[in-house]
């Protein structure tokens, strides 16, 4: 039976909430008024509701078995005018699709009788049948027979042929005493006999390695009976996966504003992925904007939030909001928003237009600037303005990368330029062997305990969601930081970073990561609450000059937040 699952607002909201003009950017937002009044009911709805029981880790719960969720609520307004929401969690909820107050999923995996649970039934029969082939007590005799039997022939031949070389030795001594004692005839007989023993030596040799050949290559064979039945298993339940996984695909279909159906498999076979990624489709912003344009359903606002205890990996604050994700959502939105009117990507705009470059020391082979807030270090995509391109304007004469050490572009502070090739190459000489002192100040959300420490946590860039950087102790690379506190308030907590490594984000996932100082720095948009601009700056750097040698210790003054 068919639901409706549009909850309209407790109180009229024309009167005193402004629409949009433009459907929300999903991808970088601030959620707008509405939205947050949305967020606000659901997650009362979360508290108080007792349909269903899913462990978030939150009040007491288990945190070892806890799975967090990403929630999101649609505005949107009916033909009569009157607004209301819609709400949507990713992927599945207390191992079910369907709950009240949530739109459905677009394509119901889960469903009973349906073709997805067959073909796995069909996969999980092959998988047993692989299972029940690997562990066969004649195979396992078989390898435990081939593994022994080829130690056994590798030994037996090494020590025919170190018996071969000490016999050949001994001739050669009796050889040698009788070449003086014998005739001639009776040493060309014994140089005969000499020459037989080799002969029948070798040819000995030779017939046990050819029977131990024979004897190996015949368990070998009786193994690859076993091997190629479980291959063809392997081959079939991989056709017969990808078979299911392109029907599933298939059947995933979305529609835009002007009703146009594209299937999943059409949406992502013209990115350089060429396929869906997993779980594509299963997130809370294309079920939303489906139930909206499936039931005539006009979409004004969106917004998504996280609700339960982090995954191990990403940084998902309780409570927060966050932007699509950009792997798996940003095709199939593509086709979604296709003709709605939506805000403009700010990361389309030049941040850095009307802001200047101060130059904090200068001479004949480098320059220090201070790099402002949402300002380029290296040309980008979209927008070519950065410290880069101002440094190769000012100076047109310069040899060599200019261009030493990044920072993000969120954050301030000190950038070393090289005007010259040398001092460019002994400068990178320096960071790439850990020579250059660096410290950042930040201001962080909320108090830290303790006074100093070392975070170490290795970083690899999120596939489905770049730039955003996970927590990755198998794929990630080591990543180091020096911490200590210089001051606190009632809800924020200043300090000094010295980055040991230099990784995307490093320091940005090290303060908010709660392995890290669970503490996301003041105004970060990507792992923790946006504000005005993010709280922090490199303001001081310490190194070798290119030329005179000398140590150089550079510091800026106060950045803004301060």
């Amino acid at each position: 039976m068919k639901r409706d699952c549009f909850i309209p607002f407790g109180t009229d909201l024309k009167d005193t909430v402004t629409l949009p003009e433009r459907f929300t950017f999903p991808f970088n937002y601030e959620p707008h008024p509405l939205c947050i009044q949305a967020a606000k009911e659901l997650q009362t709805h979360l508290v108080e509701q007792t349909e269903w029981v899913h462990n978030f880790g939150l009040h007491g719960q288990d945190e070892e078995t806890a799975i967090g969720k990403m929630f999101g609520v649609l505005i949107v307004q009916k033909p009569t005018g009157e607004l209301g929401y819609l709400s949507a969690f990713s992927g599945k909820l207390a191992n079910s699709n369907h709950h009240s107050q949530f739109v459905p999923p677009v394509f119901d995996m889960l469903k009973e009788e349906g073709f997805y649970r067959r073909g796995e039934e069909e996969l999980n029969a092959i998988n047993r049948e692989v299972e029940q082939l690997q562990q066969d007590d004649r195979y396992k005799e078989l390898q435990q027979t081939l593994t022994v039997e080829t130690t056994r022939s590798e030994e037996e031949l090494a020590n025919q042929r170190v018996f071969i070389k000490a016999q050949k030795k001994e001739r050669d001594q009796k050889r040698k005493e009788a070449k003086e004692e014998l005739t001639a005839e009776a040493f060309e007989e014994l140089q005969k006999q000499f020459s037989k023993e080799s002969q029948d030596h070798q040819r000995h040799y030779k017939r046990m390695a050819k029977e131990w050949k024979i004897r190996l290559e015949d368990l070998k064979e009786q193994i690859a009976i076993h091997q190629k039945q479980i291959k063809a298993l392997k081959d079939l339940r991989k056709q017969k996966s990808a078979d299911l996984q392109k029907q599933l695909f298939n059947q995933y279909t979305f529609l835009n504003q002007a009703q146009e159906e594209k299937s999943l498999w059409d949406i992502f076979k013209h990115t350089p992925l060429g396929q869906p990624p997993s779980g594509a489709g299963e997130c809370a912003a294309p079920k939303l904007l489906q139930y909206a344009f499936m039931n005539g359903l006009k979409p004004i606002a969106m917004a998504e939030f996280w609700w339960g205890k982090s995954p191990a990996s990403e940084i998902r604050k309780h409570g927060h909001f966050y932007p699509a994700c950009r792997g798996k959502c940003e095709p199939i939105l593509g086709h979604m928003l296709q003709g709605m009117p939506v805000d403009e990507n700010p990361m389309l705009k030049n941040p850095a237009e009307g802001k200047e470059l101060e130059i904090v020391y200068e001479d004949e082979v480098i320059v220090i600037v201070n790099k402002p807030e949402e300002f380029l270090s290296v040309p980008g995509k979209t927008i070519t303005d950065s410290v880069y391109e101002r440094m190769l304007a000012k100076y047109p004469k310069a040899t060599g990368p200019l261009v030493v050490h990044r920072l993000d572009m969120s954050t301030s502070g000190l950038m070393l330029i090289a005007k010259t090739k040398m001092a460019h190459e002994v400068l990178q000489d320096q960071f790439e062997k850990r020579q250059v002192k660096k410290r950042y100040i930040a201001q962080l959300e909320g108090r830290v305990e303790g006074e100093r420490g070392t975070i170490e946590l290795p970083l690899r860039v999120d596939l489905d969601n770049r730039p955003q950087q996970l927590v990755c102790y198998e794929h990630g690379k080591p990543a180091t930081t020096h911490w200590k506190v210089i001051d606190r308030s009632a809800d924020r907590t200043l300090v000094h970073f010295f980055p040991v490594t230099g990784r995307t984000h490093q320091l940005r996932v090290h303060a908010a990561h709660p392995k890290g100082l669970n503490a996301p720095i003041v105004g970060d948009d990507l792992y923790g609450t946006r504000e005005q601009r993010l709280h922090l700056h490199a303001e001081q750097l310490e190194f070798l000059h290119p030329v005179t040698r000398k140590k150089m210790v550079i510091t800026s003054g106060k950045p803004s937040f301060l």
